[in-house]
Formats: structure tokens, C-alpha cells, sequence
């Protein structure tokens, strides 16, 4: 397959006249327009969910935010049933600032002490899972916050690490990196209920062990768990880039599971894309029909991928 690169440039312009429908800016043959091509993608998802990962830069821009509320209401409101999962890592670093307490990452996860551990559980979930269901309520919702603890919707472990920095030893050493988890089982009961109920579940990723340990828990990982688990029609992945890049740094529309191991063997899937793709191609294969890696910072993206021909990010397929 010939990878195709794309430009937001179109998507913006779409979105452009989609933003401004309730101006005089466009035409009635637009408005038109823009609603025939939206049907059948609001027939095709009715009653279907949808996860999202919600992060980066859209967390942190208030039109962004507000942008992102209003999409995933509007998701709502036309039958669709969207599930939110939402990081905090730059709220999380802001408040250890405050307190004078250095974070420390090891492969990109976050150490997390007792301390750290009760400074994440305070933003995820509270300060920022309040700040998102405050938002969507606003905006004619009818949200309600979760962490992984309630109702016991996330059963985790603890992440373990080996370190294999001497290839001579037998055993690799363990790295302990404290309050850190990694989903083991995931009870959905309580999002169906609250999905029948027409509220949109706003979930923040933490999660709890057989002896009552709290856990922090990558976000990307719990959707993809939760998306697996509840079937869900797509799982969408919010981040700070255009989406997947190939080796010239083009966005790659597409990908399978052979194209991905292409682009992860020629390095150009790497650092922290590599856990999103990894996460997305797990997804797929497990029953959810389609993952996609889109680019937060672009205004209203879920609605240019849920809704328009073209998408916009990286669609990933089994």
C-alpha cells in the first residue's frame, strides 16, 4: 500500500463553514451541504459507542476545551453514546511544583510515590475530571465523573518493570516505579447504566487492586481496555500531533497491522506514539471497528472525523 499524506487545510475549511452555521457567513447550499454529508454517518452511529481519549493540548486552550464540550454534547444529542477517559499530566506536574516535589519519569511513566500518588488522584479525579463534566454540562449535557474505583469499573495491578541493562545476568532486575498500574479487568456495568440513563461518562484513569491499592494507569491504555470491553464502534485518540507520521514526516491516513510494524521497525514510529498505535492496533483486533489517532489541537476534530468524508488523523484496521 502507497502511504497518502493530508493536509488539515481542507478539514479546517470544512469545520470552518460547520462552526459558523448559525451565522449569515455561508450559504443555504452549504449548510445543505455540509448536513447531507454528515447523515449517514449520524445514522451509522446511533446508539453506537464511541471511547475518547482526551488529552493534550485540547485540555489546556479554553476554546479548545470548549470546542471539545460542545462536540462530544452534539455526539450526544444525536443518539450517539460517547465515553470519555482523560489524562492530566501537565495539571498533575503544576500541582508537584506547588508542593516542591520534582517528577521523575522512567520510560516515559511517572514515578509515583505515596505522595505523588495522592497528588494524582486529587487532579484526575477531581480537579480535572470536575473541570471536563462542569464543561459538558454547560454545554447542555448531562455528564458525570468517574475514576476507575467506582464501582469497581477498573481492576489493576501493579506495573513492573525489568530492567535488562546487563545482557550477562540470568534475572533481570526489577524497577520499581511505585503507585503505577496496569489494567487487569474492567467492569463496565456502571458506564451501560449510566449510557442507558443518557449520560455521558467522564472517566478518569485510575484504578484499584484486590487490597484497596490505588493505581495511576496510562489513559491511552484504559480506553483501549474500555473500548475493548464494551464493544465500542470506534476508539478515538486525541494527541498533539497530526496523527502518525512516516519516515518523510507525512501523515499516514491509513494503517495495518503490517504497515505498522513497517513504520515501527524503520523508527519512524517511536517515543510516545508508539504506546497510541500499539494501544489503537490492540483495540481493532479485539472487536472495535475502528481506532483513529487524530490531532487535538485542530478546533472541533471530532466532529471532522466522526462526521465528514475525509476524517482527519490516522485510521488504524486490523
Amino acid at each position: 500500500m502507497q502511504f497518502v499524506s493530508k493536509s488539515n487545510t481542507i478539514k479546517s475549511w470544512n469545520y470552518s463553514l460547520v462552526s459558523n452555521m448559525s451565522t449569515s457567513n455561508i450559504s443555504a447550499q452549504q449548510r445543505a451541504s455540509i448536513l447531507a454529508e454528515a447523515l449517514p454517518y449520524l445514522k451509522r452511529f446511533r446508539k453506537k459507542t464511541i471511547v475518547v481519549k482526551y488529552g493534550g493540548n485540547a485540555m489546556v486552550d479554553e476554546s479548545l476545551k470548549e470546542g471539545f464540550a460542545r462536540d462530544i454534547v452534539l455526539m450526544k444529542l444525536v443518539g450517539i453514546n460517547p465515553v470519555i477517559v482523560h489524562g492530566g499530566g501537565p495539571q498533575i506536574n503544576q500541582l508537584l511544583d506547588k508542593i516542591g516535589k520534582e517528577s521523575q519519569f522512567v520510560r516515559g511513566m511517572r514515578v509515583t510515590d505515596s505522595e505523588t500518588m495522592d497528588v494524582v488522584e486529587m487532579v484526575l479525579g477531581g480537579l480535572v475530571n470536575k473541570e471536563i463534566v462542569t464543561l459538558l454540562n454547560r454545554f447542555g449535557g448531562k455528564a458525570v465523573g468517574l475514576s476507575g474505583k467506582d464501582g469497581g469499573l477498573l481492576h489493576a495491578r501493579k506495573m513492573l518493570l525489568e530492567s535488562n541493562a546487563d545482557p550477562a545476568l540470568s534475572a533481570s532486575e526489577i524497577i520499581d516505579i511505585g503507585h503505577v498500574g496496569e489494567v487487569e479487568s474492567v467492569d463496565p456495568e456502571i458506564v451501560k447504566l449510566l449510557e442507558s440513563g443518557e449520560f455521558i461518562p467522564v472517566i478518569a484513569p485510575i484504578g484499584v487492586d484486590n487490597e484497596g491499592q490505588t493505581y495511576n494507569i496510562n489513559a491511552d491504555t484504559v480506553a483501549g481496555t474500555i473500548a475493548r470491553t464494551l464493544m465500542a464502534e470506534k476508539l478515538i485518540l486525541m494527541t498533539n500531533t497530526a496523527g502518525v507520521l512516516d519516515e518523510s514526516g507525512d501523515v499516514v491516513t491509513g494503517l495495518s497491522a503490517a504497515e505498522v510494524d513497517r513504520l515501527v521497525k524503520s523508527g519512524a514510529i517511536h517515543g510516545g506514539m508508539l504506546p497510541k498505535v500499539t494501544c489503537a492496533l490492540d483495540a481493532v483486533k479485539s472487536g472495535v471497528k475502528s481506532a483513529h489517532i487524530i490531532d487535538g489541537r485542530v478546533e472541533h476534530a471530532l466532529l471532522l472525523e466522526v462526521f465528514s468524508d475525509e476524517g482527519i488523523g490516522t485510521l488504524i484496521s486490523g
